[in-house]
């Protein structure tokens, strides 16, 4: 992968990355797409038989398309596009991409995976190159929250538990995700100083951790 051009927008662009079989029409991430002007969905294709190489070219061309910082709002497989993009891009520290929302991270290393996820292993362990949070369900049927912390750990990110909402998607009945939204602005507030500059990595990782645990905390622990 190449180099990538300067942005002049400060503004982010939210970009959503599904995960195997796409998000259906009630998916926290098709809802955000159809209500934010802000955000767009990446189109990786092969959404049934998806292949790690293809989905992490379709991600880079649509990050280099983006005439702004980017936030990506990853869940399931695509965080795991999103580990193997930052593992494979030459990207400096918050730019172009500023920032990542990582939801409910497939495990692709457990025993007994589905064939379609064991592409995209082992799982990268390289602290991702922007400030993150992962959020894990307690009670999720594709990672437990102890590997779901793990990979946080190894990316660098903030770890919250969102407590037993299953996968955090349209099944587990949290529509359009407020929770979400909430940690998705502790993303972007921690992604830049709002002139188009990234915060220092110690800015931003004490901004999520703040922050993200107190929005944790209200909307999922009760305050």
């Amino acid at each position: 992968m190449g180099s990538f051009a300067p942005y002049d927008s400060v503004q982010p662009t939210i970009l959503t990355v599904p995960g195997l079989g796409g998000s259906g029409p009630s998916h926290w991430q098709t809802l955000w797409e159809e209500a934010r002007p802000d955000t767009v969905r990446v189109e990786l294709g092969m959404w049934n038989t998806p292949h790690r190489n293809a989905w992490v070219t379709r991600l880079d061309e649509a990050i280099r398309q983006a005439q702004a910082p980017v936030i990506l709002a990853a869940h399931s497989l695509g965080c795991l596009a999103v580990a193997w993009w930052a593992e494979l891009s030459p990207q400096p520290y918050g730019w172009p991409v500023a920032g990542a929302l990582l939801v409910a991270p497939a495990d692709v290393d457990r025993g007994g995976a589905q064939a379609e996820l064991k592409g995209f292993s082992p799982t990268p362990r390289t602290p991702l190159p922007f400030p993150s949070i992962v959020v894990a369900s307690s009670d999720d049927p594709w990672v437990t929250p102890e590997r779901a912390h793990s990979m946080a750990a190894d990316w660098g990110s903030h770890f919250v538990d969102a407590g037993p909402q299953g996968h955090l998607n349209a099944a587990s009945g949290i529509g359009w995700w407020r929770e979400g939204q909430d940690l998705l602005e502790r993303v972007i507030a921690a992604s830049g100083d709002g002139r188009g500059q990234a915060l220092p990595p110690s800015k931003a990782r004490s901004i999520l951790a703040v922050s993200a645990t107190d929005a944790a905390q209200t909307h999922y622990l009760g305050g």
